[in-house]
């Protein structure tokens, strides 16, 4: 643990509905309406964006982005296929599978935060804790396969 930095909040799960430029196909418009994005997962590790936008000549048909991921990296929706992805920069030609949808997306975010704190109690803990995880959001995965 890093000594002098004040302790963050723990996390919750909670759903933010963000705006959409003009150029987001009306479909994903729909969904992050709709559905939202969660508000992030652990720490400031996924903060969303305010307004999602389309990067066209990304993944297959372009990513609609709503979050960032670390320094550079950004999480979306991949046009053609509605996965959500991530790449590491802006201009990589890296596009990082996260979840199959934005449903699963959410569950998964869910999931994890439920199992917080699984670092502060030793190494045998922390496995567990990612044992369980695991088993949670594969259960989740298996219950949204049927498509």
């Amino acid at each position: 643990m890093i000594r002098g930095l004040p302790p963050l909040p723990l996390p919750r799960y909670a759903v933010v509905r963000v705006g959409c430029s003009a150029d987001v196909p009306d479909e994903i418009a729909g969904d992050l309406r709709q559905k939202g994005i969660p508000t992030g997962l652990i720490g400031y590790e996924y903060p969303p964006l305010g307004e999602a936008a389309l990067l066209d000549g990304t993944g297959e048909s372009g990513l609609v982005f709503f979050g960032t991921s670390g320094l550079f990296g950004r999480l979306g929706i991949d046009v053609a296929s509605r996965r959500v992805v991530h790449i590491p920069t802006p201009e990589s030609a890296t596009v990082n599978h996260v979840n199959k949808d934005l449903g699963l997306f959410h569950e998964c975010v869910a999931a994890t935060i439920a199992h917080f704190p699984f670092y502060e109690q030793g190494e045998e803990a922390r496995f567990q804790a990612a044992d369980e995880l695991r088993d949670d959001v594969e259960m989740g995965a298996h219950a949204n396969w049927g498509d």
